[in-house]
């Protein structure tokens, strides 16, 4: 079928008139390529969900891609689960997020699934925890987490409270493509009866994670300051509220950045990581002087931490914050059960891990990326990905939770300003006892996603024998599986334990080279960092040289 008519079709189901009046518009204007890059593929459906940039067309973020996802999605679901099947429907404050939320819960109501939809735009860890607390078959949240403003998507859960894993993204794909064939979104069985959940599951999630707070930690709570920021998020309340209530002053608002906003008009891209996204919240901070800044995503399911150095603040790296909350995690677990034993990360995540758990006499795991498998490790005391991403009570959210995450933080934080130390002096013990190591993560964002096909090309076939003046030991295409399930990644095992992996992102159109360097601490601290430091500027070096 041609373009012209993909698009008259598309506009004699879409319910929407906003997009409805785009397409109208792309039609009139004869804009070829848009109309083709909206109708010459569709939205792939996978691990992650959908996400895509607002728009009409099978290729964009709208309301009959929803629909059609929800009505595949509830094919599945009633399928493993006859007669029976319930689904949590969370949303963010991004464009179209509470309508798409509606829309899913129409579908599912229509297809014969109790909806149950959280009252108000929430953090993505509230609905992974509503999922178990409320024993549903399912759970989707409509967020595009850290993406850019004019993009939307849609993560779905299963009743175990994580994300989707194969084969049930295959099996859920295929029944949103059966449905995208041979259905009309507006010919679709629909509901309006559907539950809209009260303020009790959140307060619940809050409770939980307040529980877990000593009454000596309480104590120790009462002196430490804290600046806060949701990134234009949905955060914002819910970390303030977890924060009072766990014995901590009153927070200190990133007031320009508080409030949700779906235009995030005080950064480029609403993502931690990212440069200049923290400006605003490094700049209260020097004003206001906290023991440590906290910035949560917009969907508030990462968490980045600042701390005071003597030169003003500093960003703790995804691996440092990882660090400290897996010592903490050996000396103060949230588990009830004793049997949780088990510290994991993401394989692109710094090792450093992996020593802290030897040498508490704990297990250690290894992941591919993502906490949808990271979350499912069983007797899972502690996880995390160098991506900001923390799983600090995973019997509660088996998913990456930035809000808890922060109160763990801030807690240990409280606990070593209670004994005259910060979290740099712990940072300092973990490295002289475990080794420096250095990491770093190099993302090179590209427009022609061909430009990542060939980089991991051009690697696969010819693998270099040296990277930064380092020898590789060993290279793994981990596309061919080694002790983990396939993915698109390549391994490099260099001279002194140091290590890069490179793989495309799977949520932006990106390649990302994960950087490690170790050091052992056999003189002073310093020249070990120093010497960690030069190793991840030279292994930098080389691999920008290959992605550019």
């Amino acid at each position: 079928m041609s373009v012209d008519k993909q698009a008259q079709a598309w506009l004699a189901q879409d319910p929407d008139p906003q997009t409805r009046h785009e397409l109208e518009g792309l039609i009139a204007a004869n804009n070829e390529d848009e109309l083709t890059d909206c109708f010459t593929s569709r939205l792939q459906f996978g691990t992650a969900g959908l996400r895509g940039k607002l728009g009409p067309g099978p290729n964009r973020m709208n309301r009959v891609v929803v629909m059609q996802a929800a009505a595949g999605l509830a094919n599945y679901l009633n399928k493993l689960h006859p007669h029976e099947a319930s689904i949590v429907i969370g949303y963010d404050a991004r464009h179209n997020s509470d309508v798409f939320a509606s829309d899913t819960a129409r579908v599912m109501q229509g297809a014969g699934i109790t909806a149950l939809v959280l009252p108000k735009p929430l953090p993505t860890p509230v609905l992974a925890y509503a999922i178990k607390h409320l024993g549903a078959s399912a759970g989707v949240m409509v967020t595009a987490s850290h993406n850019p403003p004019q993009d939307n998507g849609y993560k779905v859960y299963l009743a175990d409270g994580c994300q989707i894993i194969p084969p049930a993204d295959a099996d859920i794909a295929a029944e949103i493509e059966r449905i995208a064939n041979t259905s009309n979104v507006q010919d679709l069985p629909t509901g309006a009866e559907w539950v809209t959940l009260g303020d009790d599951v959140l307060q619940d999630y809050i409770s939980r994670a307040v529980a877990h707070v000593t009454d000596e930690q309480r104590r120790n709570n009462k002196t430490l300051t804290t600046v806060i920021t949701p990134m234009h998020g949905v955060g914002g309340d819910t970390l303030h509220e977890v924060l009072t209530r766990a014995g901590f002053p009153e927070p200190i608002h990133v007031v320009e950045q508080f409030e949700p906003d779906p235009n995030f008009p005080t950064v480029t891209f609403p993502n931690p990581e990212e440069p200049g996204a923290m400006d605003l919240a490094l700049e209260a901070a020097a004003q206001h002087r906290p023991d440590i800044v906290i910035a949560n995503d917009p969907d508030a399911d990462r968490c980045a931490i600042a701390i005071p150095t003597a030169d003003g603040y500093r960003m703790l790296t995804g691996d440092e914050v990882g660090s400290l909350l897996g010592w903490w995690a050996t000396q103060h677990s949230n588990a009830t059960s004793t049997e949780r034993t088990v510290l994991a990360q993401s394989i692109v995540s710094g090792t450093m891990l992996k020593s802290i758990a030897e040498s508490a006499g704990l297990t250690y795991e290894h992941t591919l990326t993502g906490f949808k498998w990271i979350g499912r490790i069983p007797g899972l005391r502690f996880g995390y990905e160098e991506a900001l991403g923390y799983c600090v009570d995973p019997e509660g959210v088996s998913d990456k939770d930035g809000i808890t995450a922060a109160l763990a933080v801030a807690t240990l934080a409280a606990h070593l300003k209670a004994n005259s130390q910060i979290l740099q002096d712990k940072l300092d013990d973990l490295a002289r006892e475990h080794g420096v190591h250095a990491t770093k993560q190099v993302s090179v964002r590209v427009t022609d996603l061909n430009r990542i096909t060939e980089v991991m090309s051009t690697l696969r076939a010819q693998p270099p024998t040296d990277i930064g003046g380092l020898t590789v030991k060993r290279f793994v295409d981990l596309e061919l599986g080694a002790d983990l399930p396939p993915t698109d990644g390549l391994l490099f095992e260099l001279d002194g334990n140091a290590r890069v992996i490179i793989r495309p992102s799977g949520t932006e159109p990106k390649v990302k080279a994960y950087l490690q360097a170790v050091v052992p601490v056999t003189a002073d601290l310093a020249s070990a960092r120093e010497q960690a430091d030069l190793q991840i500027a030279l292994l930098d070096e080389a691999v920008r040289a290959w992605l550019n």
